[in-house]
């Protein structure tokens, strides 16, 4: 439902570009009245040894200076504005490609096209090869024909050692690319895989500590620091040694140019001026290509970053402008759903089909492993399947825009997966930042709170609501991330929750105050689908769904499943795990 967007990845940059057109078009303006600007000290220099000297006039020489200086200052405040109009250009071209990058990014399929990459770092790059040096030496270097014909109005040899010198920094800037392609790339795969490692180790700091994996996690990033110190020796040790090459034929160049133009004044061919004029010319025409050379890197690097953010804008092809459905009534059918595991050589979750009514609570159980949670993810929205869809009011989750989508259901993962922020930031899912009414927000909050049980606890600490607390919850005990986590997924009253083992971290009062809830919900119509094992839990569900080896194996009233895996004759029987505390098993 709904019509698909006409960008797709390579337009959307092109889009981005066109939107840019009246910075890009005063940047060339700008750049080609400066290079013509820089023609004024050579012409300088021809007038003063041509006319002041051989003339004597002292106001001739005056009216060259007052020339001169207001070339020099228009020089100098366009170059000023060329640098602020590609600040702006970058300023603008973040703002309209930012968004696509960063829900790309927040995307299974975003990430994957990255690899190893991280995209904002990798658009950042893009952003600064437009807009930074390299930008610059792309728009100076057309005009190097420009200081070679002068030359050749100069004298013809002037103009061929131009041309010859020109060509020259040409090749070595072409051979430059073909040796450093490979060393950048190899550098960042290799920067990729060991900031990766670096993050997934630092998260996991406090474990490493206490089994003693501080001195094994560093010896292994130090490895792979080999490797990413090696790419970057390389590529910098090429990319510096085609530097260096470029500065020493363009200074050898313009010490030729000074010398050839002394023999020719020598030779009664140019006027003395003419010397000093050559020298100049020589080095503003190579001036560019050194400076291209220089940054070859960031060039190579922007258009990796491009390669990158292509693919990685590609998985927002198939995005569309959903039509805005009615809010459902939590009506839940999956038909045929299977999800293949990342390698794709087995299926977590096959053929999965059932349905649930508004206003009913199942209950999932099975044995670790079983597929719970990728059902989980599944019926939440939070993973598509590769088979098969997941209907609410029978429209499928994918006719959804999936912030509309996500209003309406109410979801708590195995990982509670809180954010850097305050707790009500967290449980009002950052609507904030989206301009809805603050007490609005606030009021829905500690309803929501107040529905998990957790009202009298956030008061309890130090800024209450505003306590703030880091990535995964990181401040909060397992049992209080939880429980925000719960009250996050009760925000609003949603008319569809999808809980995965909500009491795994619950004390006798937190559970209670789930039960609480999920009662609460079935009163005013919610749907639930929740994993859990506890038979104060089990004793509220309407239904029950056994989940073996991806399967759903039983699926029906709870007392008809529950005897059926009881009796004797019945199926294997389900291992399922017991998270209760002590005392309290049943």
């Amino acid at each position: 439902m709904g019509k698909r967007r006409p960008a797709a990845s390579a337009s959307i940059i092109s889009a981005a570009l066109a939107a840019c057109r009246r910075h890009i078009a005063f940047v060339i303006l700008f750049s080609a009245a400066l290079n013509i600007l820089f023609l004024a000290p050579s012409i300088y220099m021809l007038q003063v040894y041509d006319r002041v000297l051989t003339s004597g006039g002292l106001l001739t020489l005056l009216y060259l200076s007052a020339v001169l200086l207001a070339a020099l200052a228009v020089l100098s405040f366009l170059d000023a504005v060329r640098a602020r109009l590609l600040a702006a250009m970058g300023k603008r071209f973040d703002r309209l490609i930012a968004p696509h990058v960063l829900a790309g990014a927040m995307q299974a399929e975003g990430r994957k096209a990255a690899g190893q990459a991280h995209v904002l770092r990798e658009f950042d790059t893009l952003r600064g090869a437009l807009t930074g040096p390299p930008a610059l030496a792309a728009v100076d270097a057309p005009w190097t024909p420009l200081y070679i014909a002068v030359c050749f109005l100069i004298h013809p040899w002037i103009g061929m050692l131009a041309l010859g010198g020109g060509i020259t920094l040409v090749i070595i800037a072409f051979i430059n690319q073909q040796s450093i392609h490979r060393a950048m790339r190899a550098n960042d795969q290799a920067t990729g895989a060991m900031y990766s490692m670096q993050m997934a180790d630092g998260q996991q700091g406090e474990t490493a500590r206490a089994l003693g994996m501080q001195g094994a996690l560093v010896r292994r990033q130090l490895q792979a620091r080999v490797s990413l110190s090696e790419a970057m020796t390389k590529a910098s040790g090429a990319n510096a040694l085609y530097s260096a090459t470029t500065r020493f034929f363009r200074l050898l160049l313009q010490s030729a140019s000074l010398g050839l133009g002394a023999y020719l004044a020598l030779q009664q061919e140019i006027s003395p001026g003419g010397i000093i004029a050559a020298s100049i010319l020589t080095a503003r025409a190579f001036a560019p290509l050194e400076l291209i050379v220089g940054a070859w890197r960031q060039f190579e690097q922007g258009s990796q970053s491009y390669a990158v953010l292509r693919e990685v804008l590609k998985t927002q092809e198939s995005a569309r402008e959903h039509t805005q459905l009615p809010d459902p009534s939590g009506a839940l059918s999956v038909e045929g759903v299977a999800v293949r595991s990342p390698t794709g050589d087995r299926f977590l979750l096959a053929g999965a089909n059932f349905k649930v009514e508004p206003g009913e609570i199942v209950g999932v159980v099975g044995p670790s492993g079983a597929g719970k949670t990728t059902l989980m993810r599944v019926i939440a929205g939070a993973l598509a399947p590769e088979q098969g869809a997941v209907r609410l009011d029978g429209a499928k989750l994918s006719d959804w825009s999936s912030d509309l989508l996500g209003r309406h259901i109410g979801y708590l993962p195995q990982e509670v997966g809180l954010f850097m922020g305050t707790i009500s930031e967290n449980i009002s899912r950052f609507e904030a930042k989206l301009g809805y009414d603050q007490s609005e927000i606030d009021a829905a909050v500690i309803a929501a709170a107040k529905n998990a049980g957790v009202h009298e606890m956030v008061l309890a600490m130090p800024r209450g609501y505003d306590t703030e607390i880091g990535p995964n919850g990181r401040g909060l005990s397992a049992g209080q991330a939880q429980r925000v986590a719960l009250a996050r997924a009760l925000y609003r009253d949603p008319i569809f929750i999808v809980l995965d083992e909500p009491n795994a971290h619950l004390d006798a009062d937190g559970e209670v105050a789930l039960i609480t809830a999920l009662k609460a919900a079935r009163e005013r119509g919610a749907t639930a689908v929740v994993v859990a094992h506890r038979a104060g839990f089990m004793n509220i569900a309407d239904k029950l769904m056994v989940v073996q080896d991806g399967r759903i194996e039983a699926f029906g009233p709870r007392d008809q499943v529950a005897a059926k895996f009881a009796s004797p004759s019945g199926p294997r029987p389900v291992v399922v795990s017991t998270n209760e505390p002590a005392g309290r098993r049943p």
